[in-house]
C-alpha cells in the first residue's frame, strides 16, 4: 500500500497480558514443496492445483522495523489465529533498512513477556523466527519489498541513481533468497510494491521501464534459487488508461515478463474501493450500473491474463473499512469474481492499524472483523499441502 495507507499506530487499551505459547503446534506441519506455474494455474510439486489466499502483515517497511502485534500477542498464537480464520499465507512487506545487519526493531514493538524468544534478536532474525512459526503451522510466505528505507513509497524500484540503487536493490533480493534457499514456506517474492507515476511498461526505457527492471530482478533472483515463484506487479499508467498503482497489468498483454526458469511467473494487482478513491469506474453508478460494471474493469486491467490462460494473477492489496455501502458491494463482487476465476489474493490488512482500510483484527489485535471475514470466506482457498 502507499505511503499514505499505512504506519498509523492503533490506540491500544489496556488489557490482562496473553501468556506466549509453546513454541509448536499441536501436531506441526512441514511446508510442502515449492510451487510452479502452468498458464493461469498455480501447482503443487506433485501437480496439485492450489491458490495462495491470506493476509498482508506490515510492519518491517516502517519505523517499527518489525510486524506490528508483536507487543499485543504471541507470535505464535497470532499465526494460529490466522490459520484457523482459514487463510494459508501471509504477505510480509519490509524495506531495505531491515536487511542490514545490526538493525533491530523498536523495543516497544516487541514485547519480552509475550514473546520472550523474539526479544533481543534483530529485524532479520526476527523475520527467520516468524518463517519457522509459519513452518510449523503449514502457512506460506511471500516477501514484499514495499519500499527502498523506511521513509517512503518510491514510484520507481529506485529512488534517484538507477544504476547504483538498481544493483544494490537485486543485490538485496539475491542475499536475502539465499538466506531462506530451500525452505519453501518462504514461496515467492513480490519484487517492488506498486510501481506507479513515471513507471512505463514495453516502452525500452531503461530508467523507467519497469518489465525490464522485472526481468533483470527476477532472473537474479532464479539464479540463486530457481524454485521461487516471482512476482510481478503492475504499473499506475498504461496506454492512456489508469488504474490503482500495481494493479495496471494491461502491458503484459504485448509485452509479458520473461524469465529464464519457466513456471515462475505470477503477475500480481492491487485493488481497493471508493473510499479509498473515488476512481471513474466508482462514479455515476446508475449509468454504469455499478457494481456490475466491476468485473469489466477488472478484466480490462488485469483479469484478461488469467481468463485467457497467460499466467497467473495474484491479487496482492486489497482492503476497506466497509463503512459504506460502496464498498461492501465492491468486496463481494470482488471476491466473487476470485473465486469464479481462481484467483488467490492477499487482504490489506492482519493489522488494525492501517488508517484507511482497518485490518482484519480490531484494535485488541484479537477480535475478527466479523462482516470482512464473512465477505473474504467465499474466495478462500484449502490450505497447501
Amino acid at each position: 500500500m502507499c505511503l499514505g495507507l499505512v504506519l498509523l499506530a492503533a490506540a491500544c487499551g489496556e488489557r490482562p497480558p496473553e501468556a506466549p505459547p509453546v513454541l509448536a503446534v499441536e501436531e506441526p506441519m512441514d511446508s510442502g514443496g515449492y510451487l510452479h506455474t502452468e498458464g493461469a494455474r498455480l501447482y503443487t510439486s506433485d501437480g496439485r492445483e492450489v491458490r495462495l489466499t491470506g493476509l498482508n502483515w506490515f510492519g518491517f517497511e516502517g519505523p517499527s522495523r518489525v510486524p506490528y502485534g508483536l507487543d499485543r500477542r504471541p507470535l505464535g498464537r497470532l499465526l494460529d489465529q490466522v490459520k484457523s480464520l482459514g487463510f494459508n499465507m501471509l504477505r510480509l512487506p519490509y524495506s531495505n533498512d531491515v536487511l542490514r545487519e545490526g538493525v533491530y526493531p523498536e523495543p516497544s514493538n516487541v514485547s519480552a513477556t509475550l514473546n520472550p524468544e523474539l526479544s533481543g534478536l534483530s529485524s532479520l532474525q526476527v523475520l527467520d523466527r516468524i518463517v519457522a512459526a509459519a513452518k510449523e503451522r503449514g502457512l506460506r510466505i511471500v516477501l514484499d519489498r514495499h519500499r527502498p528505507d523506511i521513509s517512503s513509497q518510491t514510484e520507481l524500484w529506485y529512488q534517484s541513481d538507477r544504476v547504483q540503487e538498481e544493483a544494490a536493490w537485486i543485490e538485496d533480493w539475491k542475499r536475502l533468497v539465499r538466506r531462506y534457499k530451500g525452505e519453501p514456506t518462504v514461496v515467492g517474492v513480490d519484487l517492488h510494491n506498486e510501481p506507479h507515476g513515471r513507471a512505463t511498461w514495453g516502452d525500452g526505457n531503461l530508467d523507467t521501464d519497469w518489465r525490464l527492471a522485472a526481468e533483470r530482478a527476477g532472473n537474479a533472483i532464479l539464479a540463486e534459487n530457481p524454485d521461487l515463484l516471482i512476482i510481478v506487479e503492475g504499473i499506475g499508467l498504461h496506454g492512456g488508461n489508469y488504474y490503482w498503482w500495481g494493479g495496471n497489468l494491461r502491458g503484459a498483454r504485448d509485452f509479458p515478463v520473461r524469465l529464464d526458469v519457466p513456471g515462475r511467473l505470477v503477475y500480481s494487482a492491487h485493488d481497493y474501493p471508493e473510499s479509498v478513491s473515488a476512481e471513474a469506474w466508482f462514479k455515476d453508478k446508475a449509468r454504469t450500473g455499478y457494481p456490475a460494471n466491476l468485473p469489466g474493469v477488472w478484466d480490462s486491467a488485469w483479469g484478461f491474463l488469467v481468463k485467457e490462460n497467460r499466467a497467473p494473477v495474484w491479487v496482492g492489496e486489497l482492503g476497506s473499512k466497509l463503512q459504506t455501502e460502496s464498498d461492501r458491494q465492491w468486496l463481494q463482487t470482488l471476491t466473487r469474481y476470485l473465486a469464479e476465476h481462481r484467483v488467490g489474493f492477499a487482504f490489506w490488512s492482519l493489522n488494525p492499524n492501517s488508517w484507511d482500510t482497518g485490518g482484519l483484527l480490531l484494535e485488541d489485535w484479537t477480535t475478527v472483523h466479523t462482516e470482512k471475514q464473512a465477505l473474504l470466506a467465499p474466495a478462500l482457498a484449502p490450505p497447501i499441502p
